[in-house]
């Protein structure tokens, strides 16, 4: 079967014009999406890429590095002491840097830096990369509505223009580096665990094993007092020999009480 020239005309141009559609629109689209996903993010380098970080604040300057150990820790702080870090105070701000992205991205000249607070940073994150590429993070002061933090980010290759690109990104950042020293070091829990203070020793009771004990059949007599009142006042059936021991107790104490009562009467006599 045969098809006309222009039927044929028709469906090559159909395919070509789907084959265009596909390739622009729809795949197109999720490759534009990749780079302004990654045109949004501050960075672009791993966890995996950082070798070591520099955090400058007002108040110190810390030094970590990787450590080259498979076994924790971590991180190693340098300077201004050389301890272990702890490794969930660098992960969080490592994920800030690997996944924190910019609101914004705003030129401004140089001479408008203290505007935004960068001209006298509250913090600067410098980071070096395994590859010896060098970035730094510069935090300014918080925006108009305190939502985001102004930044800039320089790196190796400078701009030849006098311009800056400004950055609104998470004020996280402010609590992630504004720490006490004590925060970043690695908690010993050496020195944490205090010891268990000794306990007494305990005297031993000894019993002498040839020694009778003396019974004292009225406390026995008063311990089965209240349970035969009880139990003659609800008629509850018992054995024949239970029975008798507890009438025979109750005598003991009905005969005890009586003696009793006659020797204070005789001796008031």
């Amino acid at each position: 079967m045969k098809f006309p020239r222009t039927t044929l005309i028709l469906i090559l141009l159909a395919l070509g014009l789907g084959t265009f559609v596909y390739c622009h629109e729809i795949k197109g689209y999720t490759q534009r999406e990749e780079v302004k996903q990654n045109q949004q993010r501050i960075f672009t380098f791993t966890a995996d890429d950082v070798q070591s970080l520099s955090i400058k604040t007002k108040d110190i300057t810390l030094n970590l590095e990787r450590s080259t150990k498979p076994e924790p820790p971590k991180w190693v702080i340098k300077s201004p002491i050389s301890e272990p870090a702890k490794n969930a105070i660098v992960s969080y701000l490592m994920n800030l840097l690997v996944k924190g992205k910019s609101d914004k991205n705003l030129a401004i000249p140089d001479n408008q830096l203290s505007e935004f607070g960068l001209d006298n940073p509250q913090a600067t994150i410098e980071i070096k990369l395994k590859n010896q590429q060098i970035h730094k993070l510069i935090l300014g002061k918080l925006n108009f509505n305190n939502s985001f933090l102004y930044a800039k980010v320089e790196s190796a290759v400078k701009n030849n223009d006098n311009f800056n690109i400004l950055l609104l990104v998470s004020k996280d950042f402010s609590n992630a580096v504004n720490r006490d020293l004590s925060e970043w070091k690695e908690s010993d829990k050496n020195s944490e665990s205090q010891p268990l203070t000794e306990l007494p020793k305990l005297t031993p009771i000894t019993t002498p094993t040839n020694s009778k004990k003396k019974i004292n059949t009225a406390t026995i007599r008063g311990y089965f007092k209240i349970p035969w009142l009880c139990i003659k006042n609800l008629d509850i059936p018992l054995p024949p020999f239970l029975r008798g021991t507890l009438r025979y107790l109750q005598v003991l104490d009905t005969t005890r009480e009586s003696f009793q009562t006659c020797s204070q009467r005789m001796s008031e006599k």
